[in-house]
């Protein structure tokens, strides 16, 4: 990746709320760097309200993004999802954002099909050389849209599959460093199944599994050796819903997340043992780079997310949650508690949730007051 995509990316990866470099420092820090980190952003409010999780939560028109074999077992026919979330607001950015759509359609009981679009806009950022002397002024901006089909294989289990397109607008054109940049493109599929335990009155165990983001590398340039991993995970989640009576029912989930991103190289020191290090992990086809994740000598407990959350319904009319969510330090330490809430009018719900401000100073969460929005219009019953 050439320095002024690179430092374009760096600064994807401090809006996305993370830290660090390609190369581990002496205090163990190694955050796992990939092109494209907007699809890492929590892109709805109900689960940001419960601290990202959503993997095997009830299915509503937000599924796409999270799980899509949930869809076949939700209660409407046919429904949409929008949400908007301004992104950093807390350090005074206001031209970020991340706006999102997705919607799905039941064929029948046993299948259904699906889409989904979102847009990241990383507003105005001024580039300069290593002397300081200005460049260019760019307007960065990413999106990704997919098509998915889910399928019923008997009265509790379903599977989903999409197939999803990636483009980042980083940098297009010659900006004065003698290297011509285009947009990067990448395609990803998505495999993920879903398990409802749950009795008609929604009481019970649910679970999911899934694998998103599977797919090429992301390149900036013609120079087929400087291709980037875009961030493939395994998500596995788990939710226990207790119906109280028929007017109140509560939920409690986990999911863990791993990024099926292998850590770079330590750095030696030497700069030509290390330029080797880092061409050779360049190199990695990305079917062994899933595979290299597991065992590129880092602590495998350290990669994983966690996402711990609650929902009280009333009346299946008004919605309460309150989530956190955990990421260990030395892989970009994200930690948070969330709120959230939202109330549904005839076929509309509208959510919304808060990120609770942590730290002061330095130490301040970047996330810290971040708000999503976010309405779902249920089109239609099978009840």
């Amino acid at each position: 990746m050439s320095p002024i995509v690179r430092k374009i990316v760096a600064g994807m990866a401090a809006l996305v709320g993370i830290t660090g470099s390609v190369f581990a420092q002496a205090d163990s820090i190694n955050i796992v760097s990939t092109a494209v980190p907007f699809l890492r952003i929590s892109p709805d409010a109900r689960a940001g309200g419960m601290g990202d999780l959503a993997i095997a939560t009830s299915p509503d028109a937000n599924a796409p993004f999270w799980n899509l074999a949930k869809v076949p077992f939700a209660k409407k026919k046919s429904a949409i999802a929008v949400n908007y979330t301004p992104w950093l607001k807390d350090l005074g950015l206001t031209d970020v954002y991340l706006a999102s759509l997705a919607a799905y359609h039941q064929l029948d009981e046993q299948q259904a099909i699906s889409t989904s679009i979102r847009y990241f806009s990383l507003g105005n950022i001024q580039l300069t050389d290593y002397s300081g002397n200005i460049l260019n002024t760019v307007k960065p901006s990413e999106f990704s849209i997919d098509a998915g089909y889910s399928r019923v294989l008997n009265e509790k289990l379903s599977i989903g599959v999409a197939l999803r397109y990636i483009n980042s607008r980083l940098v297009v054109g010659d900006v004065g460093t003698g290297v011509v940049y285009k947009a990067g493109n990448a395609v990803a599929g998505d495999v993920s199944l879903y398990y409802r335990g749950a009795n008609e009155e929604g009481e019970g165990l649910n679970w999911g599994v899934v694998l998103s983001n599977l797919g090429s590398k992301v390149g900036y340039t013609n120079d087929s050796r400087n291709k980037d991993y875009i961030p493939a995970d395994l998500g596995l989640g788990v939710s226990y819903t207790k119906v109280i009576n028929e007017s109140n029912k509560i939920s409690f989930g986990l999911d863990i997340n791993k990024l099926l991103v292998p850590a770079a190289p330590a750095a030696t020191g030497n700069y030509s043992v290390d330029s080797a290090k880092l061409a050779d992990y360049r190199s990695t086809s990305v079917v062994s780079s899933w595979m290299k994740s597991f065992s590129d000598g880092s602590n495998q407990l350290n990669s994983l997310q966690a996402s711990l959350g609650a929902e009280y319904a009333y009346n299946e009319q008004f919605f309460f949650r309150a989530g956190y969510f955990y990421e260990n330090k030395n892989r970009g330490n994200r930690k948070f508690f969330s709120v959230g809430a939202g109330f549904s009018l005839d076929q509309m719900q509208v959510n919304f949730s808060y990120l609770v401000p942590s730290g002061s100073g330095v130490t301040r969460n970047p996330l810290s007051n971040t708000l999503r929005f976010g309405i779902v219009f249920n089109l239609n019953s099978n009840e």
